[in-house]
């Protein structure tokens, strides 16, 4: 039994001060929360950035090294960089979309599949794949495979197949967020099942399911990942007062279901990560 790696997602593009007082803007705070989270237990940390004044999601460059210039002078949290890219309009997104790889981190999120999200498209066409796959192994980071459908893992296995990522791959199933496949028990073990045999993997479920499903996610031997990209409630009602409150949850959850919590270097041993 493989120890099982939190990771935290602590500020993601939609959710607001609004919403949550708690919700990282700007560097430091979005720092910050990654550094508490390590100190909770989390073992990486996935990084979108904010405008600083406004809290609208941006890519700026300068936004990511900041915070990742922070974090590893506090901690050693392996650190995941969004490409996600929703936000940068013109006619060069591939290359703007890719800037977070040249800062070195240790993984970078690689969307497979396109998908309406709320009222938009999220495009990730197989062009920006191989590009973006490409890159990653260019300055030896990691891509986290995210997918939001039962159709993105089979075009995931098929990128698999042709050699475009570094054994092991490693799939974060993304479960009910826009209009990919509903945050279900039933559908979680779907998704697992269409998976390669003993590829590392993780899974998120977006509010209410969170819980729910990284419960799951340890019983079947996968990874998780909590944080307020994907709810900001402890329980019903109730707002949860930070990101590393919701990785004391995943920690004891973890331990109650008799496995253990993996650390930074556990997550880089099982992700096959250099430093």
């Amino acid at each position: 039994m493989e120890k099982t790696i939190i990771s935290v997602a602590v500020a993601g593009s939609r959710p607001t001060k609004d919403m949550n007082p708690a919700v990282p803007y700007t560097p430091k705070e979005i720092a910050d929360a990654a550094i508490a989270c390590s100190k909770a237990g989390a073992a990486i940390t996935h990084i979108h950035v904010r405008d600083p004044d406004t809290g609208i999601v941006c890519s700026r460059i300068e936004l990511f090294k900041e915070v990742v210039d922070r974090i590893r002078q506090e901690c050693d949290i392996l650190i995941n960089l969004t490409t996600s890219g929703g936000n940068i309009p013109g006619i060069n997104v591939i290359e703007e979309r890719l800037e977070p790889v040249t800062l070195g981190p240790d993984i970078c999120s690689l969307d497979i599949g396109s998908m309406n999200f709320g009222d938009h498209v999220f495009e990730n066409s197989p062009e920006w794949t191989r590009a973006a796959a490409q890159r990653m192994r260019e300055h030896g980071v990691k891509p986290e495979i995210e997918v939001f459908d039962a159709g993105h893992i089979r075009q995931a296995i098929h990128l698999i197949g042709e050699g475009l990522f570094d054994e092991p791959p490693f799939v974060q199933l993304c479960m009910g967020a826009g209009w990919g496949i509903e945050a279900t028990p039933e559908n979680l073990l779907f998704m697992k099942n269409q998976l390669p045999p003993g590829i590392p993997w993780s899974v998120l479920g977006v509010g209410r399911m969170q819980l729910p499903l990284i419960a799951m996610g340890i019983i079947l031997d996968g990874h998780i990942r909590v944080g307020f990209e994907d709810n900001l409630y402890l329980r019903k009602g109730v707002l949860l007062e930070s990101n590393a409150q919701m990785v004391d949850v995943a920690v004891n959850l973890v331990e109650h279901l008799q496995h253990e919590v993996a650390t930074p270097a556990d997550a880089r041993r099982i992700l096959g990560i250099g430093r």
